[in-house]
C-alpha cells in the first residue's frame, strides 16, 4: 500500500443509516469517476452502469497504482449527496442498496 503526504479532505455524509455492509475491492486510475488520481467517496463502483456492485465508502488515491477501497454493497444511501447520480441501470444492478432522494426522469 502506498502512503503519501498528509492531505485534509472534507467529506459529505451520504449514508442514511449507520448500518451498512462493505467489502474491500481494488480501485485503479482507469475507473470511471477518477478525478486527478483520486476516486471520491460515493462513486458507483466499478462503473455507473449495469455492472455496478456498490458505492465507495472512502476516498482513495490511485495516482500511484491500484489501491484497496471499501465498497458498500448493502445499506441506505442519500442519492442527492453522491458526487454523481447513479444511472437507472446502476440502481437496478445494486439490489441491496436503498437510495433515497433519487431524481425521477
Amino acid at each position: 500500500m502506498y502512503a503519501g503526504k498528509k492531505v485534509s479532505v472534507q467529506e459529505i455524509n451520504f449514508l442514511d443509516s449507520e448500518k451498512f455492509v462493505s467489502f474491500t475491492r481494488q480501485a485503479d486510475s482507469k475507473m470511471t469517476g477518477v478525478v486527478d488520481g483520486h476516486l471520491p467517496a460515493g462513486t458507483v463502483y466499478p462503473s455507473n452502469d449495469a455492472k455496478a456492485v456498490g458505492i465507495t465508502i472512502n476516498d482513495v488515491d490511485v495516482s500511484d497504482g491500484p489501491q484497496p477501497v471499501g465498497v458498500i454493497v448493502e445499506g441506505y444511501v442519500n442519492a442527492k449527496r453522491l458526487p454523481v447520480a447513479p444511472s437507472a441501470e446502476a440502481i437496478t444492478a445494486m439490489k441491496e442498496i436503498k437510495l433515497s432522494h433519487v431524481e425521477e426522469d
